[in-house]
């Protein structure tokens, strides 16, 4: 099995995900996308599992300080090269597990994905 972690390392939601993985030790790796960069296959994979409403964070003060035009044309297409751009834009943390990708974090998401 493996899990691969996604997010920036001083986002709130991502330590509580950090933690969690950490206290059930659950093995896995850690991609901070300060760091390790973003791309747009990465995205592109995430937006065949995840719709871009889900991917996309609209709560965030990147997605406040994008133009109307980019808030209003939303697609796929443009979320990839929004997401590579800006890496805050996508919601956090990414996980993906054997393949699957879950976004956000909620302890009780986490122990059904890894049956603890």
């Amino acid at each position: 099995m493996t899990t691969t972690l996604y997010g920036i390392k001083n986002c709130d939601t991502v330590k509580k995900a950090r933690k969690w993985l950490e206290e059930n030790t659950i093995d896995y790796t850690f991609h901070d996308f300060r760091v390790d960069g973003i791309n747009a296959d990465m995205i592109t994979g995430w937006l065949q599992q995840q719709p871009v409403e889900k991917l996309v964070n609209k709560r965030s003060t990147t997605w406040k300080q994008l133009s109307d035009d980019d808030k209003n044309n939303l697609s796929d297409t443009s979320a990839i090269s929004l997401c590579v751009a800006h890496e805050t834009l996508v919601k956090r943390p990414v996980l993906d597990h054997n393949g699957d990708i879950h976004l956000g974090f909620k302890a009780a998401d986490y122990t059904a994905i890894f049956g603890k």
